[in-house]
Parts: structure tokens; C-alpha cells; sequence
């Protein structure tokens, strides 16, 4: 996934970008609200990590305004914040989940995923195609019983494929979900990752769209 992080402590901001950044998924830091505002009107962002005080203003501010303008993209609040009448704000704002400040980073990304599940309406982290059964959850993927290990990135892209069954993703949708802004991509990724991921799933796993894009094998 391609996610945007907005959090002013240095400390914490790291710790949580290299928890995501480990998971496979593309992360973009920012520590003020103007700069959240501005990369979700250039970036088709999956998901939003969202401080809440921020030294620009209101993380709430800004989780209003997307709901307003009918802007979906999954929000998960991180804050210091732990009443319950801050909780409730949030959660009525739009939110979709709360993680009270100091949290455990392997449950952020438990939380991620979950979100991310909710969001593409498949809340089941059991997902079978073919021979093939996903765990989401335990980010485990099998063949009649036998374990396939995948890469961080490998899980994320053969992911997002599982989860648009039948739709074709171009180069750069998956490009996006694997790179932040300030990594290098070279030329023949996309095409490496997908090669890799044949080798492990079969020749047929995941068709390539000439000239379009990549999809989901039949099962």
C-alpha cells in the first residue's frame, strides 16, 4: 500500500515509517498539515496515519475536510490522547481506527492491515484462490498446505493483485504501493517482482496486459 504518515515527533516518526517500511509498503513522511494537504490532492493514497496535534493545526481539521468532500481513503488516528470523549471525536470525524500513543508497532500493523481489509470489503483474512490460500493477517501464503515465502515487497504487490481479482493494475498503481517518494525506482522493477513471483506461483499466477497492466491469474 501507499501510506501517508503525519506525525511531528521525530522519535516516533521513524520508529513507525521503518514498522511500514518493513511491511512492504510505501510510506510518505510529513510533519505539518499543509504538507498532508497538499500530497493527498497529488497521491492516491491507501491509507492515512494521522496525528492529531500538529504544529500547523488540528489532525481533526484535516480528517473533516476529506469526509466532506466525500474523500474515503481509510484514516487510522495515532495520538497522546487517551479520554474517551477523544476517542468519540474522532471515530465521529471519520476515522476508522485509534491507536493511543506510546503503542506497540507490531500492533500498528496488525491495525493497518485489518483497515485495509475493512476497506476493500473482504474482512475475512482467509482468502483462497485456486490452490492458493492467503492469510492476510499472518501475511502467510500456501499451496494444498505447503508454505510459498514471499519478499515484503513480493507480499505487497501479489496483495494488491488478490484483492482486485480481475482487474488490471498498470505499472505505476503498483509502483505506488511499493515506493515512497524519495526512493530511487529503477526501470525493470515491477517487471523483476513480478517475474520472481511466477517462479514461486506458477507461470500462469499473474498475467501480463501489454501495453496496460498486470493482473490476478485464473485460479
Amino acid at each position: 500500500m501507499r501510506i501517508l504518515l503525519v506525525e511531528d515527533d521525530v522519535g516516533l516518526g521513524e520508529a513507525v515509517r521503518d514498522q511500514v517500511a518493513a511491511d512492504g509498503h510505501a510510506v510518505d513522511w510529513v510533519q505539518r498539515l499543509g504538507d498532508a494537504e497538499t500530497g493527498l490532492k497529488a497521491v492516491p493514497y491507501d491509507l492515512v496515519l494521522l496525528d492529531l496535534v500538529l504544529p500547523d493545526g488540528r489532525g481533526l481539521d484535516l480528517l473533516r475536510s476529506l469526509r466532506t468532500r466525500g474523500d474515503v481513503t481509510p484514516v487510522v488516528i495515532l495520538t497522546a490522547r487517551d479520554q474517551i470523549s477523544d476517542r468519540i471525536a474522532g471515530l465521529n470525524a471519520g476515522a476508522d481506527d485509534y491507536l493511543v500513543k506510546p503503542f506497540d508497532l507490531t500492533e500498528l500493523s496488525a491495525r493497518v492491515a485489518a483497515v485495509s481489509r475493512r476497506y476493500h470489503g473482504n474482512p475475512n483474512p482467509l482468502i483462497r484462490h485456486g490452490a492458493l490460500e492467503a492469510d492476510l493477517a499472518g501475511r502467510r501464503l500456501s499451496r494444498e498446505g505447503a508454505v510459498i515465502d514471499l519478499t515484503a515487497r513480493e507480499w505487497v504487490l501479489f496483495e494488491a493483485l488478490l484483492q482486485r481479482p480481475g482487474m488490471i493494475l498498470s505499472k505505476r498503481q503498483l509502483e505506488d504501493r511499493l515506493y515512497a517518494f524519495d526512493q530511487a525506482i529503477e526501470s525493470n522493477t515491477i517487471e523483476a517482482h513480478v517475474s520472481r513471483l511466477r517462479k514461486k506461483l506458477g507461470r500462469d499466477a499473474i498475467e501480463t496486459i501489454r501495453g496496460v497492466g498486470y493482473r490476478l491469474g485464473p485460479g
